[in-house]
């Protein structure tokens, strides 16, 4: 209303905007992290999210807006490879803010906190990135008491002062090419336990979202009329089923391993993991069809309420399953494999956000998710491919030319 743009328009713009350019950016600060280390990257990004949060609160047209959100998608991109955080999360806290101060406030409150965290960055986050020195075994050691010789091993250079761990460039830490590690990631996709957990990851990373940007709209509409704090609070249910969620979803891929393991003659398999599809689909499927049955029939607020907080509870079985078994299929091309994710993510991200408002607008929500339900469990139905014929999958990637050539 105050830009007088349309809802899709600050979707796509505001929140779509966003997630695509924080996966387009990944492929260049995951490759540049390689070569200059992580420590500038987290450094500059952090300076520019203080910045641009800065700008926002001082934005007085929809362009500098849209503008800025491209620009904090750039800078938050090599904190995306390590944290992944949902807006569902965030909204209870800015709901209030925009409802008592102004939706502006939001960028100027996370400017001040990013003040600490930059300060925190500097101080303690130091470079992690080694190609330096390495052991060597110059000379010998004589044990006179038990007459025996051994090696010692002496570093070829001292440890390095904490002063001067502080410094922000160090020069290229590597010789490798830049732009053969920013496009590494891009035939990874053809691997298949990576193209299964980049649509699977990706969908119900873009569903949580879909119905966190939807939801807005249908509880700021008559019959529940909330307003922009209420909205917000509307979110804490998630959270709490967040809270609880995903260190079961940890625990559960990690026992559900240990038993098939011992029942496999003590061989554990990668498509163990996959076993956390089943409740992923339970929960997604009772959550989308609850959620669009008791919104279109007006039920109290309670009802949707329980129905998104149980389909946010399938967001982190499905991730880790997905996840987890990219690692354990691939672990020396893993970091290549999330940035192809994450990408694929913000792609789905920026499609759903772009035009879920106006077709919900057209069909309602009973059809928007109804259809959601349709096409995740479609997805979801990839799962049975990869466990019965994943090792065969992976035995062929391994001995295959391309596979070699890749991961080599």
């Amino acid at each position: 209303m105050k830009y007088n743009v349309s809802i899709d328009m600050v979707s796509s713009l505001v929140i779509g905007f966003l997630a695509f350019w924080i996966g387009f950016t990944t492929f260049f600060t995951a490759a540049g992290a390689n070569i200059w280390g992580k420590r500038p990257f987290f450094i500059i990004s952090t300076v520019i999210l203080l910045a641009t949060n800065v700008w926002g609160f001082f934005t007085r047209s929809f362009v500098s807006l849209a503008v800025m959100r491209v620009v904090q998608g750039i800078a938050s991109a090599p904190l995306e490879t390590l944290v992944t955080s949902t807006v569902s999360d965030i909204q209870t806290i800015a709901g209030a803010i925009i409802q008592n101060i102004s939706f502006e406030a939001t960028f100027g409150i996370s400017a001040l906190i990013f003040i600490p965290i930059l300060l925190g960055m500097y101080f303690f986050v130091v470079e992690t990135t080694y190609y330096g020195a390495r052991p060597t075994t110059d000379k010998l050691a004589v044990n006179e008491k038990h007459k025996s010789v051994s090696s010692v091993f002496e570093l070829e250079e001292e440890r390095e002062p904490y002063r001067s761990q502080l410094a922000l460039f160090r020069g290229r830490l590597s010789q490798e090419s830049f732009w053969k590690n920013a496009w590494k990631p891009v035939p990874l996709i053809a691997f298949p336990a990576v193209l299964f957990s980049t649509i699977v990851y990706g969908s119900y990373f873009t569903w949580l979202l879909t119905i966190s940007v939807l939801s807005v709209n249908i509880f700021s509409a008559p019959p529940y009329s909330l307003n922009p704090a209420q909205v917000g609070l509307t979110n804490l249910p998630l959270l709490v089923v967040a809270l609880i969620g995903s260190p079961l979803s940890g625990w559960t891929a990690d026992a559900l391993a240990k038993f098939m393991a011992r029942r496999n003659k003590g061989v554990f398999e990668p498509e163990f993991r996959l076993t956390l599809m089943v409740p992923a689909v339970i929960f997604a499927t009772i959550g989308f069809l609850g959620f669009g049955m008791s919104t279109s029939a007006g039920y109290p607020l309670v009802w949707p309420l329980v129905f998104m907080s149980i389909h946010s509870l399938s967001v982190p079985f499905a991730s880790t399953a997905s996840l987890t078994y990219v690692i354990d299929c691939h672990p020396k091309d893993a970091n290549q494999a999330f940035v192809t994710i994450n990408f694929t993510k913000a792609v789905f991200t920026f499609i759903a956000t772009t035009y879920a408002n106006g077709i919900m607008a057209n069909i309602g929500p009973r059809a928007v998710f109804d259809g959601i339900t349709v096409i995740n469990l479609g997805i979801c139905a990839l799962t049975i491919p990869a466990y019965v014929f994943g090792k065969r999958f992976r035995s062929l990637v391994a001995r295959s030319s391309f596979g070699k050539k890749i991961s080599g």
